[in-house]
């Protein structure tokens, strides 16, 4: 394994990774208490590390308490975060993750922390990519888990290990002597990531390590259109009032999508355009007609015009608006 400065360093795209304050998500399982180990063995006096007991078993409780025993022993800074508050019924595993973000990025952006660091690997890797290939996901989504994702507030979530086995992190963790937690969830077959994860297991020539670098080559050619995206609104965007025109002839189908969303989300940020929406709207428009999505009409023509839809009027019993 390279040294966990230099990954650090990859990850963050630096030449240098920074001695700065870095939090380190600890769930207690094994791959948490590697990067931990990784990262206060290269940046000692630097890292805290941060448990969140979101409440949804009843030895969490005790597992953070164990986490943060143990990082005492060894001179590391811990702190247990609590999600407070009814928990949804629905998506529960989803709501759960946003909370334990969210609880994470506001403790470092309260105590100036800029960076927030995962333990995601390659094996989280090539099942994210397998689970989206089932999805019939687009470039983006085969990308997978990005290295850096901006968490507002001045944080950054970065993750360095994507390049590194989960075995390679199995072994730190058994070698340093730390208890580990072990979540059931994480062997529950209603799961798709523990289904994708058997397959893994049970299919040699699904090699993780192969997987894990092919998301790797797709986040460049995601960089690389994001770059075309850039250019293309420079050139082919313009704006009167608040209406964009956008002049997509001759473009490839993939950059003219991305300069629609763009434009749309350009007018209405909270716009979220969906893929399989977004294809329905240029069949539309190809056939010289309008739509809207995400709030915005689009009018076709020799460009396309893009507007904020106008409110929805309340009509009456007698259908008068």
């Amino acid at each position: 394994m390279e040294p966990f400065a230099d990954l650090l360093s990859a990850a963050l795209r630096v030449r240098d990774a920074p001695v700065a304050p870095l939090a380190i998500a600890v769930s207690g399982g094994p791959d948490s208490v590697a990067l931990l180990l990784l990262a206060h063995s290269a940046f000692p006096g630097a890292v805290t590390a941060l448990t969140v007991d979101h409440g949804l078993r009843a030895t969490a409780a005790d597992e953070a308490e164990t986490v943060a025993r143990h990082c005492a022993a060894v001179g590391i800074r811990h702190v247990t975060l609590r999600w407070e508050g009814p928990k949804p019924a629905a998506n529960l595993q989803a709501a759960a993750r946003d909370a334990r973000y969210r609880l994470m990025a506001d403790w470092c952006a309260a105590n100036a922390v800029p960076l927030l660091a995962t333990a995601h690997h390659a094996d989280d890797q090539a099942e994210t990519l397998l689970m989206r290939l089932a999805r019939s996901s687009g470039s983006g989504g085969l990308a997978g888990i990005r290295a850096l994702r901006p968490l507002g507030q001045g944080v950054t979530l970065v993750r360095p290990l994507l390049k590194v086995r989960r075995a390679e992190l199995a072994a730190i963790a058994s070698a340093s002597g730390w208890p580990i937690v072990d979540d059931p969830a994480n062997r529950d077959p209603r799961h798709d990531r523990t289904r994708t994860r058997t397959l893994l297991a049970a299919t040699p020539a699904l090699d993780p390590g192969r997987l894990a670098a092919t998301a790797a080559h797709l986040a460049d050619v995601e960089a690389a259109l994001a770059w075309a995206v850039d250019r293309g609104w420079a050139g082919r965007a313009t704006f009167t009032g608040e209406s964009v025109s956008l002049d997509v002839a001759g473009l490839p189908s993939e950059l003219a999508r991305r300069l629609i969303v763009r434009a749309i989300t350009h007018l209405n940020p909270a716009a979220t355009p969906r893929g399989p929406d977004v294809v329905r709207l240029v069949a539309r428009l190809e056939s010289g007609g309008r739509a809207t999505l995400g709030g915005v009409i689009v009018t076709a023509g020799p460009l396309w015009r893009f507007r904020i839809a106008p409110p929805h009027r309340k009509t009456g019993q007698n259908g008068a608006a």
